[in-house]
């Protein structure tokens, strides 16, 4: 509370940076990271402000202070790093340095040759001052230390490092500003910033003809390894409900094998919290994790908060759900398309906290059955309130687990389900194809202000997109999209094998949906086709390990090129020396030669004129005129990663 009996405070704290939404929610950062808090921090006149960071890690009540420096213009900066993971919070004081403006003024009195004596009482006082908010042991040191300034007749005593430290200490702080509320980081584990998904059905990877079980997945999981990814997301595991049940291709009459969408979630078997009879059992499921936590795979869980018309909670909770006039309960809808075999929460009946709780308890059930990855399903659908309050409730306890947000929505709620705490989030990368707007879209994701809040994960397929350049541009531009979505993200993920394998065949023209679509069915995959993508994709995830101007999520800069089909881009990270220049020809069937105008300062390469472009793909090595720098692109190569160096090194 302020004292009615000072003045109203001479210094203002403004622009904090970085900050999101003026500090409504967390900024979001990895452990270990070197954090920079910036503010212009300004007072009237020509005082000499001392400023300070505070910053405690969750709850502890620990507070750590470190000194802001000013940087020029007003601007001042402080750093710390975080050691743990889960939320930091942090504020800053800053106020006027009476003692250092005094002890300022007084060397330039003293260099300009002014008698210094009454300026040396005033400083006395300043100092003797102090020893009212000191501890008893330190007055009789505060006091003399005042009288040896009075006495004295140059700057030597007052300047003594004791001085300054008691004086900052123990000085007058009663007009001190705060920044009120505290601010907020989310720090969180490093696959949080950099992480390689691999989406598949595991009902698809048994035998040939038969169901496929967890365990047969398990005995699988080399290929995945090999491929280098670190993440295995498979689509719900649970029961699958039989009423409604859609058949292959959607069909809305299934038959008595078919085995319907994993997402319509419950059975008399059970529901959130029971496992598909026909892929084993929780001991399968715990062989599948542990195997795949030796290969260094996490496994991700699909969070559809939903059900189908077979769920128990249908009969135990009837109050959850949406009822029509008559009675009956109400199907998902997103019109004109209706999903019959799904039944929505109402998540603002009037049991919903019991709701929400059950709900919650699903998230904890499967944390204790070690999952600590979570894609949720549509959560543009549920309300934000519920989000915000299960992300922090989990987190509370269990600060190391991460989830995926699936929502392909309007670009501010996308945004807004990161700020309420999804890790990581799904992008319009899939629809971005042509030059300007893919260009505007890496830069807009991977530089401050959206990426403090929103990290994106891009995907160049999914089970329910096949976008209209994969089924038509053929294998050159899956290469082009594999690149684009690997190396533009720092996280990126496909759904395969219909990835590697080239799946290109839509239900119809002019759909995003497969032909035979192993949503609604048991597909064979061919894992050693020769013609699969496969080493192409382990080539990528490759680079990525190796790089860090991918792995600690470098900004993009796009570099001018004369070609409309032709997108340069590079992401550069000083610390490491790792520069990446990725060229696509975004029109891949045809031949180019295109130039290219690189933006030396964006890549620290303004000294050298020669530069050694290593192409990380094929493996060619090229010495390149930075005043003409030519790039060839073919069919069988539409697109290059290139490792820039100055020439010689």
């Amino acid at each position: 509370m302020e004292d009615a009996c000072l003045p109203p405070p001479r210094v203002v704290i403004d622009r904090i940076r970085p900050e999101v939404d003026n500090g409504r929610f967390a900024f979001k950062r990895i452990v270990g990271d070197l954090i920079e808090i910036e503010a212009d921090i300004i007072c009237d006149g020509d005082e000499v402000l001392e400023c300070s960071l505070h910053v405690c890690h969750g709850e502890s009540g620990s507070w750590q202070t470190t000194m802001f420096e000013c940087c020029g213009n007003d601007l001042w900066r402080a750093s710390f790093i975080p050691d743990v993971i889960g939320q930091w919070h942090f504020f800053i004081t800053a106020r006027i340095d009476s003692f250092g403006t005094w002890l300022r003024n007084l060397h330039r009195r003293h260099d300009a040759g002014e008698d210094l004596r009454e300026a040396l009482f005033a400083g006395s006082l300043l100092v003797a001052q102090a020893a009212i908010q000191a501890p008893p042991e330190l007055i009789p040191e505060i006091e003399w230390l005042a009288e040896k300034i009075r006495e004295s007749a140059t700057p030597t005593v007052a300047a003594q490092p004791r001085v300054a430290e008691l004086m900052r200490l123990y000085g007058d702080r009663r007009c001190e500003v705060r920044l009120d509320p505290p601010r907020s980081v989310q720090v969180d584990r490093p696959l949080a910033r950099f992480s390689s998904w691999y989406e598949l059905f595991p009902r698809s990877w048994g035998r040939a003809g038969s169901h496929g079980t967890l365990s047969d997945l398990a005995e699988r999981l080399d290929y995945l390894a090999d491929l280098g990814f670190d993440v295995l997301y498979m689509p719900p595991i649970h029961p699958i409900g039989r009423s409604c049940r859609k058949g292959r291709n959607n069909a809305l009459t299934a038959g008595l094998e078919d085995v319907g969408s994993p997402w319509a979630v419950g059975s008399s078997d059970g529901g959130h919290t029971s496992i598909h009879p026909e892929l084993g059992t929780f001991r399968d499921f715990d062989r599948l994790r542990c195997r795949a936590q030796a290969l260094g795979i996490e496994i991700a869980l699909d969070l559809a908060l939903h059900c189908s018309p077979d769920h128990p909670w249908i009969t135990d909770h009837p109050e959850w759900f949406r009822r029509r006039r008559d009675g009956s309960i109400a199907c998902a809808e997103n019109p004109p398309k209706r999903y019959e075999d799904i039944v929505p929460f109402d998540f603002h009946c009037e049991d919903w906290r019991h709701l929400w709780g059950a709900l919650a308890d699903v998230v904890w059930f499967w944390i204790e059955k070690g999952v600590r990855v979570f894609r949720v399903d549509n959560p543009h659908t549920k309300p934000f309130a519920f989000w915000e309050w299960l992300i922090a409730e989990t987190r509370r306890t269990n600060p190391d687990v991460l989830f995926l947000s699936e929502a392909f929505t309007r670009p501010k709620t996308m945004y807004r389900l990161a700020k309420l705490g999804f890790t990581q989030s799904y992008t319009y990368f899939t629809w971005r194809t042509g030059k300007q707007e893919t260009g505007d879209y890496l830069v807009e994701v991977s530089r401050p202000p959206i990426s403090d809040f929103f990290r994106p994960n891009f995907w160049p397929n999914t089970p329910d997109i096949l976008h209209a350049t994969l089924q038509e541009g053929g294998r050159p531009m899956y290469k082009v999209r594999l690149v684009l979505a690997a190396i533009g993200s720092s996280n990126w993920g496909i759904y395969g094998p219909a990835m590697e394998l080239m799946q290109s065949r839509p239900l119809a023209a002019g759909s995003e949906e497969y032909l035979d679509s192993e949503k609604y069915e048991i597909r064979n995959w061919d894992l050693d086709n020769p013609e699969s993508l496969a080493p192409f994709i382990r080539r990528l995830n490759s680079i990525r390990r190796s790089q860090a101007a991918i792995y600690l999520g470098s900004p993009c800069v796009i570099h001018p090129t004369d070609n409309d089909h032709v997108l340069a881009f590079s992401r550069y990270h000083a610390g490491s020396d790792s520069r990446l220049l990725v060229v696509v020809n975004l029109d891949p069937g045809n031949r180019c030669l295109t130039s290219i105008v690189l933006d030396t300062d964006a890549l620290g390469l303004a000294g050298p004129s020669l530069i050694r472009a290593h192409d990380l793909l094929d493996g060619r090595i090229h010495q390149w005129a930075l005043n003409e720098i030519l790039v060839e692109s073919v069919p069988d190569h539409p697109a290059s990663v290139f490792r820039l160096s100055a020439d010689g090194l």
